[in-house]
């Protein structure tokens, strides 16, 4: 009689541990996935998430302490006339362009087949001549491009002054070179034209380009006042970016108090 008590017990243990076990399982199962084990037709499944948010650079928590949108445009302006007033010094003498790979101005694309064939028949030193007094047509012409870039950058509206300032190395020259490119060249092609007569370069280009017609019964032309004037302008902008991006990374260059504060600012970025 006791062994069947006992055996009894022991059963009703077993049973009660086992039931007490299983509520862990069906607890510890809904807690991470969702799924009730006591009601299935009514769980619901807890799918881990997969996507990831990708931080974005947010430039608003950059401090520019009690910097106005005014001093940040004039800090921006200043620079970019800084630019100006330099690459031109630079661009405007003997070799300015020739010589500084970044600024050379090249043959034409579409008349470059001519530098080919000319040294094919012994005239390279005509090509040679040709893309010499291009650059020496953009190396004249820059010396009066100061004042059409200064009006221009004074003029400019800068209506992101914070955003530009925090913006790339050459944000300010890009914003100017999309705001004034098309007045700039308007401006400045009339002079373009005229250093391209002063140093013979339309001369050298009409035999040059004649003698290409001659000897291949090809008829090729370009007008080299438009490309002189766009390469011209492009080589300032590039001088311009080259100071800004110095501007920018180099504190011994901010040469002023508005320089200094404005882009002092904008370390921390």
């Amino acid at each position: 009689m006791k062994k069947n008590v006992f055996l009894a017990a022991g059963l009703l243990f077993s049973v009660s541990a086992q039931a007490q076990i299983l509520d862990i399982i069906k607890s510890t199962v809904k807690n991470q996935t969702g799924v009730d084990l006591s009601n299935p037709k009514t769980a619901t499944t807890k799918w881990p998430t997969t996507t990831q948010q990708t931080p974005t650079k947010n430039n608003s928590s950059v401090n520019l302490g009690s910097l106005t949108s005014t001093q940040i445009s004039s800090g921006l302006k200043e620079a970019l006339n800084l630019g100006v007033t330099e690459g031109v010094k630079k661009l405007g003498v003997t070799d300015g362009f020739l010589k500084n790979e970044a600024v050379k101005i090249l043959m034409p694309e579409k008349l470059r087949v001519i530098d080919t064939k000319l040294r094919a028949f012994g005239l390279g030193s005509l090509a040679d001549q040709g893309v010499k007094l291009l650059n020496r047509a953009a190396e004249d012409a820059v010396t009066e491009s100061a004042p059409i870039f200064t009006k221009a950058i004074t003029s400019m509206s800068i209506t992101d002054a914070k955003n530009i300032l925090l913006g790339g190395d050459n944000a300010a020259t890009n914003y100017l070179q999309t705001k004034t490119q098309s007045q700039l060249f308007t401006a400045f092609q009339p002079k373009v034209k005229a250093s391209l007569g002063k140093v013979g370069a339309d001369k050298v280009w009409t035999n040059l380009i004649s003698k290409y017609n001659t000897l291949t019964g090809q008829a090729v032309s370009t007008d080299l006042n438009e490309y002189v004037t766009n390469e011209t302008i492009n080589g300032v902008f590039k001088m311009v970016a080259e100071k800004e991006s110095g501007i920018r990374n180099n504190s011994v260059m901010r040469t002023s108090s508005i320089l200094q504060k404005v882009f002092g600012a904008q370390d921390g970025k």
